[in-house]
């Protein structure tokens, strides 16, 4: 009877070991605890980083920690105007046009330990109330201590020392394709940090303007990712120098958000701008005198040059700084204080960041011949005075007997123009456009109905004969046309091509 029970549990015994393997295996029923997963290869693929690799991602580790506490996140407080859509205000008759607040913000860079922040003009502008939130978190008011729209740069303050001041690098030396990272705070997130390379420099994309259509652009474009709340923040090289002010993106026009490119001040013009706005509040800036353009191919050849370069002069501003040191309509700056300019932007750059009062060496292209000539700036306020020089003309016969030429070659139709048509464009002489065929050579050169050419291979025009005549001798060359825009003075140079 014994033996049967012993045999009896042990064989309940080895049931119950067989029939929990199979639930263990079989069934999943009893799983192990988190503590015995092992998941992930036992080891690293490399037990050691290649010192290079190793060296350029420590580079931007550094860099990383070493200039972020220099950047602060800025929140301001503005009035906006609640504007009512058209035909809403027969039921909202007092509520349109009444100033509501509205919070926005963006970054800064501290520039000295004791509390001067730039930032740019479009993060504080019109702002009621300005704070400033420091790396580690603590909060100051600030107040504005001087704008400027023409380079959307601006300088605030708050009352702390010992702060740590970013190193402000130099933005002339950077290259394209050298890697640079962006940090700020965008989207309300403090302290992010972006990594791209410089895509290009010298961009001029049309943002910046005033009431006249003036602004200074020469903006420094990467694809290291910036988003809205990341203006007035850093763009730093691998040194940790800071080489431009996060200003702008490229956006889809929907989201607003970045896809694709940012764009930078350069810290060279941001460094002359916010040493102004310290010293004085405002910035006191130089001004040439002269409207200027790009040299495009037919110029060039126009003008005699055997390569499209150098900045041309469209116009001299009567009185103004240039036109008192010999400096001359058609005149072709190459250089200024030995640097090579090749764009408009560049130069208005470079001299934007002098002073009124300081002087300049122009290199410039005329009549074949490189000659120089030294310019000491004048303050725009002097120059607005002033009007655009014209060269005196002289016109000898009647314009009402109107005669009409059309140049086929070159897409254009022209017609002598009437006393009162001179009257209002505030000319001696010249042939009106009446018409311009679209994707000719004119067309391309921007010139449009309406204009007026006032003279032709620096000879003065004044009717349709002596137009064609000039044409048909530069036949397989380029002839520089001087044209009238408007009633309003504006003028320009063109270069235009004339087939054999």
């Amino acid at each position: 009877m014994r033996s049967k029970n012993i045999f009896g549990t042990a064989a309940l015994i080895i049931i119950g070991i067989v029939f929990g393997a199979i639930l263990v295996s079989g069934f999943g029923l009893v799983r192990p605890s988190y503590a015995d997963i092992q998941i992930g290869a036992s080891k690293p693929p490399f037990e050691q980083l290649d010192p290079q690799a190793q060296a350029f991602n420590n580079a931007f580790v550094q860099v990383a920690e070493k200039v972020t506490p220099s950047i602060v996140q800025i929140t301001v407080v503005t009035k906006a105007k609640n504007t009512l859509p058209e035909g809403f205000h027969f039921f909202f008759p007092f509520r349109d046009d009444v100033p509501r607040e509205q919070q926005g913000g963006g970054s800064g860079i501290i520039i000295s330990d004791d509390g001067y922040i730039l930032t740019n003009n479009h993060v504080v502008e019109n702002a009621s109330q300005v704070r400033v939130s420091l790396y580690n978190k603590e909060q100051y008011d600030a107040t504005v201590v001087g704008t400027d729209p023409l380079t959307d740069l601006a300088v605030i303050k708050i009352e702390k020392n010992n702060l740590p001041e970013a190193y402000l690098g130099d933005s002339d030396k950077m290259k394209v394709g050298q890697w640079v990272m962006a940090i700020g705070n965008p989207l309300s997130l403090t302290s992010t940090v972006t990594a791209g390379i410089i895509s290009a420099t010298g961009r001029n994309i049309n943002i910046i303007r005033d009431e006249n259509g003036y602004g200074i652009e020469n903006f420094i474009q990467t694809d290291a990712a910036i988003n809205p709340g990341n203006s007035g923040g850093a763009l730093v090289d691998l040194n940790g120098a800071v080489i431009g002010v996060n200003s702008a993106i490229a956006t889809d026009g929907m989201t607003q958000r970045y896809i694709g490119y940012g764009f930078a001040i350069p810290i060279n013009l941001a460094k002359s701008v916010a040493n102004d706005l310290i010293a004085n509040g405002k910035v006191s800036r130089g001004y040439i005198g002269v409207s200027i353009a790009e040299v495009d191919a037919s110029t060039a050849k126009a003008l005699g040059l055997k390569e499209p370069k150098g900045v041309l002069i469209q116009d001299v501003v009567k009185g103004g700084a240039a036109e008192k040191e010999d400096v001359k309509q058609g005149d072709v700056i190459l250089k200024v204080d030995g640097r090579e300019v090749n764009q408009p932007n560049q130069l208005q750059s470079y001299v934007a960041s002098k002073r009124a009062g300081s002087q300049v060496r122009l290199t410039l292209y005329r009549d074949g011949k490189e000659i120089e000539r030294y310019v000491t700036l004048k303050s725009r306020e002097e120059d607005e005075k002033k009007n655009v020089t014209a060269s005196d003309r002289n016109r000898n016969e009647n314009k009402k007997d109107v005669k009409e030429l059309t140049f086929d070659e070159l897409g254009l139709s022209v017609r002598n123009m009437t006393d009162s048509e001179l009257k209002e464009f505030n000319v001696d002489n010249g042939v009106l456009i009446t018409n311009v065929k679209n994707f000719s050579k004119a067309y391309n050169q921007r010139i449009a109905k309406g204009m007026v050419i006032t003279s032709a291979d620096r000879k003065d025009i004044t009717s349709v004969s002596e137009l064609q005549s000039i044409i048909e001798s530069k036949k397989g060359q380029a002839v520089l046309l001087r044209i009238m825009l408007d009633t309003q003075g504006t003028s320009r140079l063109v270069g235009i091509e004339i087939p054999k």
